[in-house]
């Protein structure tokens, strides 16, 4: 399985995918996310109302993204990209299964399931997209609206201002574009297992859970100073969170909250959890998307050996496919906080409720 996996699921820097498209029809993609995929086939309808925004956040404009941007995306989609990007085969044990009613209610109700997790973005297109405002921040930040900054990463402009503006309708379709590359590695992951295992995907339950997406801003209404506000909410490294009852989570989860994914080393395990009260009211319904680096990619270069890792981790039950065994090295268990203790945090500071924490048994990384 994760040998097919790694033929049909790209990975790697500049990797590209099976969905070749124009500029037209990818300005499509980027207008309408997922929805465009189910439409072409890749996928089914149902996918959509597990996905966060339904796949397709509003307000898109392909006039403000530039031409290199397009270029860059034309190819990825349906592609996992590199650094800590992967897609891993893993089993829901029955002794890690922490509330076995909404275990249930997501979908996760059969001892040792089998789950397919991966984690990836809008690839070279969104970063483009970055890159282009960033410098059109620095252009106008000083002299037109006196915003001095130490650092030229954190680049700015005013909201409400044309630049502003520009970039929030440019990032809603890196935004769309991220949906839709998920959705198409769904439909790879399922014709995959279909094939490998001689059934149907609909046989084999490869039901969505939820996609839910990171590095984003969204305009979103929350309660603030006891007053109910629409507040633009920037989540970097972290992602929704919310809970029970909020309208925009899928009716077969409203009463338990969204499901939220928090990814750990490929050595350790992942976490599946469920958005809380807690969450909205102390951090605008978000929570950390990963457990976070220890160290540098460079140091872990060179403090693991890509190829032994590989070894030990057969050894331990998880058979890894990389493109580059520097790569793996750069993704080596120590290199990352520990899973548990992030999970812990987050669960007894309430903004996530730990659900099932996932074992991993199969990865592919970029």
């Amino acid at each position: 399985l994760v040998d097919e996996l790694f033929k049909k699921v790209p990975a790697g820097v500049g990797a590209s995918g099976f969905v070749k498209l124009s500029a037209n029809e990818f300005k499509k993609v980027i207008t309408e996310g997922s929805e465009w995929c189910i439409e072409k086939g890749y996928g089914w309808k149902e996918d959509l109302k597990f996905t966060e925004e339904y796949g397709r956040i509003d307000g898109a404009d392909v006039s403000k993204i530039s031409d290199k941007a397009i270029k860059r995306g034309l190819s990825q989609i349906g592609t996992l990209g590199s650094g800590n990007h992967y897609l891993e085969i893993q089993v829901a044990k029955p002794e890690f299964v922490f509330d076995k009613k909404i275990a249930d209610v997501y979908g996760i109700n059969q001892p040792n399931q089998v789950v397919i997790m991966f984690h990836c973005g809008s690839r070279g297109f969104g970063h483009q997209v970055a890159s282009d405002y960033l410098e059109k921040f620095l252009s106008v930040m000083d002299r037109k609206y006196k915003i001095k900054i130490l650092d030229k990463e954190l680049a700015c402009a005013p909201f409400n201002s044309p630049e502003g503006q520009d970039y929030f309708a440019a990032m809603k379709g890196a935004l769309n574009m991220s949906f839709a590359n998920r959705q198409v590695i769904l439909h790879r992951i399922r014709e995959v297992f279909s094939s490998v295992l001689k059934k149907p995907a609909e046989d084999l339950g490869l039901n969505m859970v939820y996609d839910v997406a990171h590095n984003t801003a969204k305009i979103e209404e929350h309660n603030l100073d006891g007053k109910k506000k629409k507040l633009l909410v920037h989540r970097k490294g972290a992602t929704r969170a919310f809970g029970p009852g909020r309208e925009e989570i899928v009716k077969e989860y409203r009463d338990v909250g969204q499901p939220i994914i928090i990814g750990g080393s490929m050595e350790t395990g992942s976490y599946l959890l469920a958005g809380t009260d807690g969450a909205m009211e102390q951090t605008f319904g978000s929570t950390c998307h990963g457990s976070g680096r220890t160290m540098s990619r460079t140091k872990a270069k060179h403090m693991f050996n890509g190829e032994q890792l590989q070894k030990d981790m057969e050894k331990r039950g998880i058979y890894v496919k990389t493109v580059t065994f520097s790569g793996l090295a750069e993704e080596a268990g120590p290199a990352y906080k520990d899973i548990d203790d992030v999970i812990d945090a987050v669960d007894s500071a309430g903004i996530s409720k730990k659900v099932v924490r996932f074992v991993p048994i199969g990865n592919v990384k970029g």
